[in-house]
């Protein structure tokens, strides 16, 4: 189907007031964008696809006009250049405003402190109106267009967006699209019996329907929500809830739900914001017999939102909320039809399970053969590398994977919890289990990275100073995967766990405030007292961030080339580039470790020189290898057998010398 001829005649009856240029900017983007929204609605509302085309390009007209000449400006600088979220200065820090800033305005105080971590990248944990008590963290929201009272307003956010920009800084917000509160407007209607809004939700008079659905629906939290279904008595019935009792899951099949988060993203777009974290985005097609997650009609969605976000605010992108299998989540960024159509980002939660499994059984084997299988990553996107967010860390290895390597996928997980949880003999960690679920055997950990690695246990120095080396390597290896590293609020200065996580009656029965902790004036105080375990990781941080700015091989278009085991403690990353190439190794155990620096030779890195060549005095010399550690630009030599040692958790960045 061609671009209908009523859809752009719907789009200039809006843009009547516009200037030439600006109904020209808006009608040549309908005309590129027309494909995917198109495309997109085809599969969800096959018989609809030019009337509802049409409600939408009026949205998006409507906010068009509506936006600020400074981020009209900004749309412009993005058209221009796509892959900026690819740049190797691009450095996320994520954190809850209550807990960094106090306020929005006291984190607009708190800027000069995110230049100094060379923060490109602000993702701002949900600050929109909730509902009161428990929110889940602020997931259930009760109004889009609203900000919660104890942070500030609306016009706040807007002004903090202008201060971040004009930093270099992109504000990130989350956009929860499967449920909202059940004291949102729509529920509340739904709730007196408006048909229209019964239809913005899953509404069931009898357990029939939602009995057969839960045959294949797996629990989100099964200690505190079991089951998905929850019966509204007012309502006199069972309303869909996957989360909590208190968040409802939206009916997505209705298009009156997409037209009305379309208008809200232009919303939010118009007030600065530069990312939109789609929040529980693989949940939001329910289909019977199925797990309800990953369905086609979540990424036809997608493409329909990401279209009109491209026609009134193209500096905007989409970062998908995704923990899922790696070959499901590779889809969220847009593969085959769908390619440059979707998210823009996605949460690496593959590379960030691996990691911790390395550190914990201190072997790589494992990581290697589940990341050399990973699929590409698909034209125009990259990841989001993490080592640690919000959420609790779910162990997500692959039983074919473990068993390719020897291992039992569930004796794995099970040996990563106890040792997480501190609970096995040899653990250093200081972590808490999160949701155990005896029917699965399924455990989650919650805990900052200093607790989780032991740097937090300061009154015995050896397990501190080693906890720091586990630290140091897992920034290293976050910042160096070529994807967009961000940074979890705290762990930048080590905090351990909050200790008076369990205080606040809201969150007694969620450890994962564990991780949560406020950052307190005395923290941000220490951070430059190089001495301290906070001073370091500071500067750790702040140095590793420089430096992966100067590098062209970490840019996230580039991909990363897993290599194969050559040493089981040893994880070695290249990275090929025009500029020269990079091979990062990571030494995940606590003894000394070698890697061949002939493994080098299919990189364009300094050249490796025999290991037998003998002196005058008949002794062999120590062979140079014309390599430079780009963490610290000393030069790296092999020995008189050609490899490469690290101390134990040592780190390099493997690139040519002058």
């Amino acid at each position: 189907m061609p671009l209908p001829v009523s859809v752009i005649q719907r789009a200039s009856s809006v843009l009547t007031p516009a200037s030439p240029w600006q109904s020209d900017v808006f009608i040549a983007r309908l005309r590129a964008h027309w494909p995917a929204l198109r495309d997109g609605l085809r599969v969800v509302h096959p018989q609809r696809v030019e009337e509802i085309a049409g409600d939408l390009v009026e949205i998006a007209a409507r906010r068009f006009l509506e936006r600020p000449e400074e981020l009209h400006d900004l749309d412009r600088r993005r058209e221009a250049d796509p892959h900026w979220l690819s740049s190797p200065r691009m450095i996320g820090y994520a954190a809850y405003t209550e807990r960094f800033g106090g306020t929005l305005a006291g984190v607009a105080e708190r800027t000069a402190y995110l230049d100094e971590l060379g923060v490109t990248y602000l993702h701002l944990m949900p600050l929109l109106r909730t509902r009161a008590g428990d929110s889940d963290g602020g997931y259930a929201v009760v109004d889009y267009r609203e900000v919660r009272d104890d942070l500030g307003t609306m016009t706040d956010l807007e002004a903090l967006a202008t201060t971040l920009r004009h930093r270099g800084i992109s504000l990130v917000l989350d956009f929860v699209l499967n449920h909202v509160a059940e004291e949102h407007e729509w529920a509340t209607k739904a709730r007196a019996g408006i048909p229209k809004y019964r239809d913005y939700f899953h509404m069931f008079p009898d357990r029939s329907v939602p009995d057969a659905y839960e045959r294949t629906l797996p629990e989100v939290f099964p200690d505190f929500a079991p089951g998905n279904f929850t019966w509204d008595e007012q309502s006199q019935a069972w309303v869909w809830t996957t989360f909590n009792a208190f968040q409802w899951d939206l009916n997505w099949s209705n298009p009156d739900v997409l037209a009305e988060f379309t208008d809200i993203m232009l919303f939010l777009a118009n007030k600065g914001v530069e990312v939109l974290r789609l929040d529980a985005i693989a949940f939001m097609w329910k289909r019977m017999g199925t797990n309800c997650q990953n369905q086609p009609e979540v990424h036809a969605l997608t493409s329909v939102l990401r279209a009109i976000a491209r026609m009134a605010a193209p500096g905007v992108a989409f970062k998908a909320e995704a923990i899922v299998g790696p070959h499901d989540l590779v889809q969220y960024l847009g593969l085959g039809e769908y390619e440059e159509r979707l998210s823009d980002l996605a949460y690496h939660n593959t590379w960030m399970v691996q990691l911790w499994s390395m550190i914990a059984a201190q072997d790589t084997r494992l990581a290697v053969q589940t990341l050399r299988g990973l699929p590409p990553t698909p034209e125009g996107a990259t990841w989001i590398s993490y080592m640690r967010c919000h959420d609790d860390i779910g162990w997500a290895i692959d039983d074919r994977d473990a068993a390719a390597v020897g291992l039992s996928g569930p004796l794995h997980r099970a040996f990563l919890s106890d040792f997480y949880a501190g609970e096995s003999f040899d653990s250093f960690s200081d972590g808490l289990v999160f949701q155990a679920n005896p029917q699965t055997g399924d455990r989650r950990i919650s805990g900052t990275m200093a607790s989780l690695t032991g740097a937090s246990e300061s009154y015995n120095p050896h397990l501190t100073a080693t906890g720091m080396a586990r630290m140091k390597l897992l920034v290293a290896a976050t910042y160096g995967t070529g994807g967009l590293p961000v940074i979890w609020s705290g762990d930048e200065l080590a905090l351990p766990n909050d200790p008076e996580w369990a205080s606040d009656p809201t969150h007694a029965d969620d450890n994962r405030w564990a991780h949560r902790p406020a950052l307190p004036d005395t923290a941000l105080a220490q951070r430059h007292d190089h001495g301290s375990v906070t001073g370091a990781i500071f500067e750790w941080h702040c140095s590793v961030g420089q430096v992966r700015a100067r590098l062209p091989q970490l840019d996230g278009q580039m991909a990363s080339e897993v290599l194969p085991v050559a040493n089981p403690g040893v994880l070695a990353v290249g990275r090929r580039h025009a500029a020269g190439d990079m091979v990062q190794l990571y030494n995940v155990t606590d003894g000394e470790q070698a890697w061949p620096a002939q493994w080098l030779g299919s990189f364009t890195l300094g050249a490796v020189h025999d290991a037998a060549k003998v002196d005058s005095a008949g002794e062999r010399t120590k062979p140079a290898v014309g390599l430079v550690d780009a963490l610290t630009a000393r030069p790296v030599h092999s020995d008189a057998d050609g490899d490469i040692h690290l101390p134990p958790w040592g780190v390099l960045w493997l690139v040519a010398g002058d």
